[in-house]
């Protein structure tokens, strides 16, 4: 299926946002939840799976859904096609503080595999799919499980993930270790396994956990410096436990700055 070519800018620095400029016809396909604003003019269609499999009846478009339900998304996505005679506007947000990527699947070979929440939109004709880890080591400690996204397709596809984004283009037979939750997205033709760290006290003491992801190349890898993962860990350490202050900000004491300001209920 031939891809819309999509016109679109990246507006913000933590909290980003795409806007996707369509011309009369061309339509997106976007993440439930993920729309932030659009223009008149924008029909909004919610389907079953990544709307690619339309014509294909009923069996085509349960298994689309169900492509999309094993990898922990919605049943359904929402297309949103320019029905005006001139251009308009549709934006996706980010759903937490990283970056969005573009990716052009055209000069990436065609295919992308992704983290599973990764995917915000792409152009209409773009495929969600489910890749599965071919080595049991990778697919038990991953960080990400056996299933990954994967992208299919000649068009544009914007994936967003926390933090920063490194992307580094390995050589063949060059190898990057990186920590399991930090791997975003990497083309088919990079290695993908995992490794001990090789030192009990270094497993146990060091907070990086047990394993590395080793991504062996030729290919291209994309990298976040803040997986959500470890978002949601800080937040949670610092939210109030039991009805108290979950974190001692705002004293120099700590527990004893409690007791000595009154805050001791």
């Amino acid at each position: 299926m031939a891809m819309d070519v999509i016109d679109y800018q990246i507006i913000g620095s933590e909290m980003q946002l795409v806007e996707c400029e369509l011309d009369p016809g061309e339509a997106m396909v976007g993440e439930a939840g993920s729309m932030m604003f659009m223009e008149p003019g924008i029909d909004m269609d919610t389907v079953f799976g990544d709307g690619s499999a339309q014509t294909g009846g009923f069996f085509g478009k349960l298994m689309g859904a169900g492509k999309r339900l094993i990898t922990g998304e919605s049943l359904f996505t929402t297309i949103y096609a320019n029905k005006d005679s001139v251009k308009r506007k549709v934006a996706f947000a980010a759903p937490y503080p990283g970056k969005i990527i573009a990716m052009d699947l055209r000069q990436l070979g065609g295919t992308v595999l992704c983290q599973k929440d990764a995917f915000l939109c792409a152009a209409k004709g773009v495929q969600l799919g489910i890749a599965f880890q071919q080595k049991l080591g990778a697919g038990f400690f991953g960080g990400e499980g056996f299933i990954m996204q994967k992208l299919d397709g000649d068009g544009l596809a914007f994936v967003h993930a926390g933090g920063t984004i490194v992307k580094r283009q390995l050589a063949a037979g060059e190898t990057l270790r990186v920590d399991t939750g930090c791997l975003v997205a990497l083309t088919p033709s990079v290695s993908f396994d995992i490794q001990y760290v090789g030192k009990i006290k270094t497993a146990l003491f060091g907070g990086e956990g047990l394993f590395f992801a080793s991504l062996q190349g030729p290919g291209t890898v994309w990298l976040q410096s803040l997986p959500f993962s470890r978002l949601a860990s800080r937040v949670f350490a610092a939210a109030p436990q039991a009805g108290g202050r979950g974190s001692e900000e705002g004293s120099m004491l700590g527990g004893l700055g409690r007791l000595l300001d009154g805050d001791n209920e």
